[in-house]
C-alpha cells in the first residue's frame, strides 16, 4: 500500500488518501496498519512481502519432497514384503523334506532283509519237519484250551481268510500313505525280525503235533532235491493251507499266523487317522477272531499263540517308542538301546527327525482340479 499525499491541512480537514490495492492468495495480516493520523486504514489487504513469498516457495518444495519420500517408502515396504513371502514359500517345504527323507534305498534293504528271513523260514520248516516225532509215538501235549473247546474243522480257514483280508487292507493303506518309504521299511524290518525269531524257536524246540487230525507229508530224509521242491512249493503258496502248499509239521513254536494277524492290525491302527475308528475296530475284529480261530481249529498250542502275540506286540512297541521319542536315542539311561537290533534301527531311522504324520496322498498323479478338491476335503477333516 502506498500513499500519494499526506496531511496538508489543519486539524479539522480530513486528508485525501489514494490507495492502490493488490489482491493476493496469501493469508491476511491479523492487524491492519495505521496511517499517519493514527486512524486505521479501513479493511484493506496487505501486499505480499519478500519473506512471505520465500516461505511459500519453501512450503511447496517441502510438500514435493515429502510426497517423494512417501512414495519411495511405500515401494521399499512392498518390495520387502514380496521378498519375505517368497522366502517363506521356499523354506518351509525344504525343512519338512529334510526332516522326513524318503531314502527308498533303505526301504529296499529292509525288503531284502524281510525276504531273506521269509525264505529262510521255509528252509527251517523243511528241516524241522524231518525231526517231528510220529503222533503214534508222541501224542499231542496237554493243552488247557483244548480241554474246554472241541475242534471246529473250518475254523482255521477263517483264520487264513481274515489274514488275507488284513494284509490286503494294509497294503492298500500303505500305498496311499505319503511317507510310505519310511513306514514300509519299518514294516519290512519287523516282519524279517519276527520270522527270524520264529526260525530260532522252531529249530531249538520241536513240539509234537497238537492234534491227531493233522496229516503231515512223508519225510524225505536225505532227498535234497525233494526238499528243495518242497521249499519252492511252500514259497509259491505263501505257506497257506488254503493253497495246499503247507503239508509239513513242526513249525508250531511260535505261530506265524498270529504274527501276521497281529502285525497287520498294529500297522493299520498306528498309521490310520483317529476319525477312521470304525475301520480300526473292523480290523481289530478280524485280527482277534482270526487268532481265536487258530485255537478253535487246534492248529497250534495255546503257548504258540501267546508267545507269537507277545513277541509281535513288544517288538512293534519297542521299535515305535524309539522311533517316535527322539530324546531316547541319545539318552544315557535308554535301556531299549541294548537290543541287538539297535544298530539296524539307527541305520534305518537316523535321518528321520520327527514323528511320521498320518498323511494320505494319491499313488498316481491326479489332475490339478482333483488335487485341489482333495486338499479341501483333507483340510476340512483335520479341522
Amino acid at each position: 500500500m502506498a500513499a500519494s499525499e499526506l496531511i496538508r491541512g489543519t486539524d479539522d480537514v480530513r486528508p485525501h488518501v489514494e490507495v492502490n490495492v493488490t489482491t493476493s492468495t496469501l493469508p491476511l495480516t491479523p492487524h491492519p496498519p495505521r496511517v499517519a493520523n493514527g486512524n486505521p486504514a479501513g479493511h484493506t489487504h496487505s501486499p505480499p512481502t519478500a519473506g512471505d513469498a520465500h516461505d511459500g516457495k519453501n512450503k511447496h518444495e517441502r510438500s514435493k519432497l515429502s510426497s517423494l519420500l512417501q512414495n519411495q517408502l511405500i515401494h521399499s515396504l512392498s518390495s520387502g514384503l514380496r521378498r519375505q513371502c517368497d522366502y517363506v514359500k521356499i523354506s518351509v517345504p525344504e525343512e519338512r523334506a529334510d526332516r522326513l527323507p524318503t531314502e527308498w534305498w533303505k526301504t529296499a534293504v529292509a525288503f531284502l532283509y524281510a525276504l531273506f528271513n521269509l525264505v529262510f523260514t521255509t528252509v527251517v520248516i523243511t528241516i524241522v519237519h524231518e525231526r517231528v516225532p510220529d503222533k503214534s509215538v508222541s501224542p499231542p501235549l496237554p493243552d488247557k484250551f483244548f480241554d474246554y473247546v472241541d475242534r471246529v474243522p473250518w475254523a482255521f480257514n477263517v483264520t487264513e481268510v481274515n489274514g488275507l483280508i488284513l494284509v490286503g487292507l494294509w497294503f492298500v493303506q500303505w500305498i496311499c500313505l505319503k511317507h510310505k518309504s519310511i513306514i514300509g521299511r519299518r514294516c519290512f524290518f519287523l516282519i524279517g525280525t519276527l520270522y527270524m525269531y520264529r526260525c530260532v524257536t522252531m529249530y531249538i524246540t520241536t513240539l509234537p503235533v497238537p492234534g491227531k487230525h493233522m496229516v503231515c507229508a512223508p519225510k524225505l530224509y536225505n532227498d535234497s532235491t525233494g526238499k528243495i521242491w518242497r521249499i519252492l512249493r511252500l514259497i509259491s503258496g505263501g505257506g497257506l493251507s488254503l493253497t495246499s502248499s503247507h503239508m509239513m509239521c513242526g513249525d508250531f513254536l511260535y505261530s506265524g499266523h498270529t504274527v501276521m494277524l497281529t502285525l497287520s492290525y498294529l500297522f493299520i491302527k498306528e498309521y490310520s487317522p483317529p476319525w477312521m475308528w470304525w475301520y480300526r475296530w473292523f480290523c481289530w475284529f478280524l485280527s482277534a477272531s482270526g487268532v481265536i480261530c487258530i485255537l478253535i481249529g487246534h492248529e497250534h498250542y495255546s503257548i504258540d499263540v501267546v508267545i507269537g502275540y507277545i513277541a509281535t506286540t513288544r517288538t512293534f512297541w519297542w521299535y515305535h517308542t524309539m522311533a517316535n521319542t527322539h530324546t531316547l536315542r541319545d539318552a544315557p539311561n535308554n535301556y531299549l538301546s541294548n537290543t541287538w537290533w539297535n544298530v539296524i534301527f539307527n541305520f534305518l531311522e537316523r535321518n528321520v527327525q520327527t514323528k511320521v504324520p498320518v498323511v494320505f496322498s494319491s499313488p498316481v498323479p491326479l489332475p490339478s482340479s482333483c488335487r485341489q478338491r482333495y486338499r479341501m476335503v483333507e483340510g476340512g477333516r483335520d479341522e
